[in-house]
């Protein structure tokens, strides 16, 4: 038996079954990168003998989910000619999501993937080999809701991912910087607000439209709103310019200027 193929042939593989495919589309360049894949490698009629592969992309409204999230996603099904369904994963609606434990991704994850699910069809999403090095409770979620994960059967990491992108001719968007849901800003225990989340969506698209597609978040603690911004860029600005987005930030906030300091990953993510 030979060797299973990998990277940008194993993908292919990995997306030829004939049942239909829904792609969980977050909006980032991951499940971006695999809408494009799954419309390219995809046969879009009926294989002979066999029953159609068609394909659709989902993505959950919410008020987890940054606005340009959303346009993207739009974009890409325009881009693809994919049909596109938005969903209401429910996930506001649960107590447990709400509260915000460590394991806060669980909860979403196993909403949005029970209302993914078809009857005969295959729920996928855009993991990478990076992300099984992460602690992400979603993919618990995964796994028991038989969602499948194309890049990892393929072996491919967030730079492969990358690659492909480019070679889709996806543009720009193959350098976007990762940006997981609005609620990952809120230190956990603290409890998810939608209005909360939409503040800091606003700051942060604020912050961007400034400084351009740079990795940023505006974390919320239990002391407030805090600006985090990538260590390269922040050392590079002046003291009157970081003096404008600390006062961009607080306005946005109705209050002070806000905090800057370099971004963490996960400095909001408390595990006990």
């Amino acid at each position: 038996m030979g060797e299973r193929a990998m990277g940008p042939d194993g993908l292919r593989t990995a997306l030829s079954g004939a049942e239909p495919l829904v792609i969980a589309v977050s909006g980032g360049i991951d499940s971006l990168t695999l809408a494009a894949a799954a419309a390219a490698f995809r046969p879009p009629g009926r294989p002979p003998g066999r029953p159609p592969g068609r394909t659709e992309l989902c993505h959950a409204v919410s008020p987890a989910v940054p606005a340009e999230a959303l346009g993207r996603v739009r974009a890409m099904a325009a881009r693809t000619g994919l049909p596109l369904r938005l969903v209401d994963a429910g996930e506001f609606d649960d107590p447990a999501y709400r509260a915000n434990p460590v394991d806060r991704c669980y909860f979403c994850k196993s909403h949005l993937y029970a209302r993914l699910a078809r009857p005969g069809a295959v729920v996928a999403a855009g993991t990478n080999l990076d992300d099984l090095a992460d602690y992400r409770p979603g993919l618990r979620a995964a796994a028991e809701h038989g969602v499948r994960h194309p890049f990892v059967e393929a072996g491919m990491d967030k730079a492969a991912v990358r690659a492909l992108a480019r070679e889709l001719g996806l543009g720009a968007l193959a350098g976007l910087p990762a940006s997981p849901c609005l609620s990952s800003r809120v230190r956990s225990g603290l409890r998810i607000e939608p209005e909360a989340l939409r503040r800091i969506d606003r700051i942060e698209a604020a912050l961007r439209a400034r400084l351009g597609p740079v990795t940023l978040r505006c974390r919320q603690e239990e002391a407030g709103l805090v600006l985090e911004i990538d260590a390269a860029v922040l050392e590079r600005l002046d003291a009157g310019a970081r003096e404008a987005l600390a006062a961009l930030g607080g306005e946005l906030a109705e209050g002070a200027p806000l905090p800057l300091r370099p971004y963490r990953r996960g400095s909001a993510f408390v595990h006990a």
